[in-house]
């Protein structure tokens, strides 16, 4: 038996510029009854899940890819916690928040995280897949009798619950607070620990300004410490990690180990496995449809956890969630690939601004290399990533090359009104339906949905998804993409790595990139560059060396070191003086070694 699920895309649906073909082929209303109609005071498309047989029709002939039919086990349709209405997202099963424990709350964007969120702070009701009619509390706590969740619904119904809360945008914080960091964390610190939160966190050059003239990283990292300083039951941290370097990255996942060790329940939603990983101590993994349905995954170790989403399978519950599992290269090395003509070589640069200065060794670019750029925030990486591409000039040494590149900046605007189909098309020079690109690029990310939105109206996510395939669908033969990371889920990133690497293999391009997520850079890196120095004063970027004696380096400045997973072959990071840890400092391979 199965549990039928029909989802629309109210913002896809477009009955004025389709023919209604959904309502015109439907067998079901063929032979006379009503399974799809026209809701007039919507202007929407409107499915009748109860007799839908699952034929899927719908599904093929909508022209903007409007229609979602999934077929779930009978079983999970006792379990459903939330619907927002008909035809719309469901969530099936919600975590348990575990005093004393950080649980990483793992999978693609789209999958209920923000109605986990709201659902455990008591900030949304469940209704229990009854929308039309919701339930009251006596119900919703009969609905969890006998589980760990009933006293914690208990005090939310009793208002007992202090939760706190930490959003993925956090540059809306300069929009409802006019005042400076300091006034923002002096107004919130419950705990009393303002002063080791703004240290922690690297916050004493920032505490006098006004939250309109902190970067994204500033403005990230005050979030947590606000979060952090208040005296709650229930922390909840969403995406912590973006804006923020690898050092901060590391600081941050102390702050949230701190509140577990205080017996809080904390959760957290990371996209950078290797700081999830450093900072979990249970996985819940999220599985299902974005913005169709999401199911919540029993409980696992964080180890477990990780490895169970990658292969794509739940073995405790027997559901493959994913057709393909996600592996991993052993090696170190690529020296299979041939990577002897240079692509670009440049001398040794310098570029001086009124307050920053940075130097960078000379180095050169590889046919079939992708050569990655790491080190914290405001040490020049991003300057040395436009000099090359042409869009700065350097004040010492000269920067010529013949050769095209194209170029993704870190930070990305959507403020025109134009279809997503239009820029990819405009990007690869002419049509792309039906091309060797399309499949090559735009299938493995799903951008084929997004085809008839404007670009003013995609989300983070969806605008870093484009602006890649925009800057791969280029004739170029250089490729420099700065945090392509960004906004991404763990399943995206993945897949841009893979797909940026067979361009480069496959056609013998070049790329370069910057990023601060570093299974990203392990994964996609052929060469590194270290970008060392005094943030926002001076900066030195290294010549470009093999991956494996730039990822030592860059571990041993931040006192962490690396491990293979013997099941999955990813990189882990060793607790903080464990065995391993300690083993590998002493003998100084901070990087796994083959």
């Amino acid at each position: 038996m199965t549990h039928r699920v029909a989802v629309l895309d109210k913002e896809l649906c477009q009955p004025k510029k389709c023919g209604l073909e959904c309502i015109k082929y439907c067998p079901i209303n063929k032979s006379g009854a009503d399974c799809i109609i026209l809701n007039e005071e919507v202007g929407k498309a409107q499915i009748d899940e109860n007799i839908c047989n699952g034929c899927g029709i719908c599904v093929k002939v909508c022209p903007f890819d409007a229609i979602t039919i999934v077929n779930l086990a009978q079983e999970l349709k006792t379990e459903k916690i939330h619907q927002y209405g008909i035809n719309s997202f469901r969530l099936y099963r919600v975590p348990t928040p575990k005093k004393g424990q950080v649980i990483g709350l793992l999978g693609r964007n789209g999958m209920g995280k923000s109605t986990i969120v709201n659902i455990l702070s008591g900030n949304l009701k469940p209704n229990l897949g009854n929308y039309a009619s919701p339930p009251e509390w006596s119900d919703i706590l009969k609905n969890f009798q006998g589980t760990e969740l009933k006293s914690h619904f208990e005090k939310i119904a009793n208002g007992q619950i202090k939760a706190s809360i930490k959003p993925q945008q956090v540059y809306n914080l300069a929009k409802v607070f006019d005042g400076t960091a300091k006034e923002l964390l002096e107004k919130y610190d419950e705990r009393n620990i303002m002063s080791d939160l703004v240290r922690e966190l690297g916050l004493q050059n920032s505490m006098e300004n006004k939250l309109s003239e902190l970067s994204g990283g500033e403005l990230q990292r005050l979030a947590i410490a606000v979060v952090a300083s208040k005296d709650s039951d229930f922390y909840f941290f969403d995406e912590p990690s973006s804006y923020n370097d690898v050092f901060q990255r590391i600081g941050v996942a102390r702050v949230i180990q701190g509140l577990a060790k205080l017996g809080k329940s904390v959760m957290v939603v990371e996209h950078d496995l290797t700081v999830l990983d450093y900072l979990s101590d249970f996985i819940d993994v999220l599985y299902g449809e974005p913005a169709v349905y999401g199911v919540v995954a029993d409980l696992l170790s964080a180890k477990v956890g990780i490895n169970v989403f990658l292969d794509g399978y739940l073995p405790n519950e027997n559901v493959r969630f994913r057709d393909t599992a996600f592996r991993f290269d052993a090696s170190t090395s690529s020296d299979e690939f041939v990577m002897t003509e240079n692509v670009i070589i440049y001398p040794a640069l310098q570029k001086t601004y009124p307050k920053f200065s940075v130097s960078i060794e000379a180095g050169k670019v590889r046919k079939n290399e992708v050569l990655g750029i790491v080190g914290a925030n405001a040490l020049g990486k991003t300057t040395l990533m436009k000099m090359i591409a042409g869009v700065e000039k350097p004040d010492s040494g000269t920067l010529e090359t013949k050769i095209k590149i194209a170029y993704k900046p870190q930070y990305l605007t959507n403020d025109y009104d134009v279809e997503v189909i239009s820029l990819l098309e405009k990007a690869n020079e002419g049509g792309l339906q039906g091309t060797i690109e399309e499949e090559q690029v735009v299938d493995p990310l799903k951008i084929k949905k997004l085809y008839n939105k404007s670009v003013k109206n995609l989300s983070g996510g969806e605008l870093q998804k484009v602006a890649i395939v925009a800057c791969l669908l280029q004739k170029v033969d250089l490729y420099a993409l700065d945090e392509p990371s960004a906004f991404l889920d763990v399943e995206d990133r993945i897949a841009i790595a893979k797909i940026i690497q067979r361009f480069v293999r496959s056609y013998g391009k070049s790329a370069i990139i910057i990023d601060h997520d570093i299974q990203l850079m392990d994964l996609i890196s052929d060469s590194l560059v270290i970008f060392e120095g005094v943030p926002g004063k001076e900066g030195h970027g290294s010549l470009p060396m093999s991956k494996a004696e730039g990822m030592n380096r860059f571990l041993r400045s931040l006192d962490i070191t690396y491990r293979r997973d013997e099941t999955s072959m990813r990189p882990r990071v060793n607790k903080t003086n464990s065995r391993l840890d300690r083993g590998q400092k002493q003998s100084g391979h901070f990087y796994y070694r083959n």
